[in-house]
């Protein structure tokens, strides 16, 4: 005994929806079983996925985002001015920072009278999505295209960045500016 329903759809159009009985081979599941059976055939027979890592590795996206990176200016002072834009945007929530004021005698190592003290990113709630890079007025954050990834680690501790890790060498940062010039 097939009864029809009317639905009305998003769209404004009516729907035929019907609960016909099954058949006994439908109730069976046979057919759906032996689907199912012949797509598992089908991708065992197919060339692995899988790659050997150390040896082998994995071309990169061209659109890839690496590890972050906090940059240094010209001079070799950091960029961060500590305004939170990153931390307030980033979707994960996995950015926190506080702020500080420069003390004198210091301006060689923060441009800005205000700088980030503390500059923490964890690592294992980060999803890369570059909103925080995109966020920085001062062009102070970038996720780098190398292709350096974030190593296997046992403790979560470990996986917290601090500005330790973060700011870009200054060593890097006078290799770019003599690229530049």
């Amino acid at each position: 005994m097939a009864t029809s329903i009317q639905n009305l759809s998003l769209s404004g159009k009516k729907k035929q929806v019907s609960n016909k009985e099954m058949t006994f081979w439908e109730r069976l599941y046979l057919v759906a079983i032996i689907k199912g059976l012949l797509i598992t055939i089908k991708h065992f027979f197919r060339k692995k996925a899988t790659i050997h890592y150390p040896e082998q590795v994995r071309e990169f996206s061209p659109v890839y985002r690496g590890k972050h990176t906090l940059k240094r200016d010209e001079q070799g002072r950091e960029n961060c001015t500590a305004c939170g834009l990153c931390a307030l945007t980033c979707p994960a929530e996995a950015i926190t920072m506080k702020a500080a004021e420069r003390k004198p005698g210091e301006e060689h190592l923060y441009r800005e009278e205000k700088y980030a003290e503390i500059y923490e990113i964890n690592m294992l709630r980060c999803i890369f999505c570059g909103l925080c890079e995109e966020a920085c007025p001062k062009d102070a954050i970038y996720l780098t295209l190398s292709k350096e990834l974030v190593p296997a680690l046992y403790d979560r501790e470990d996986f917290i960045y601090g500005k330790d890790q973060l700011v870009m060498p200054l060593e890097v940062a006078m290799a770019n500016t003599q690229k530049l010039n």
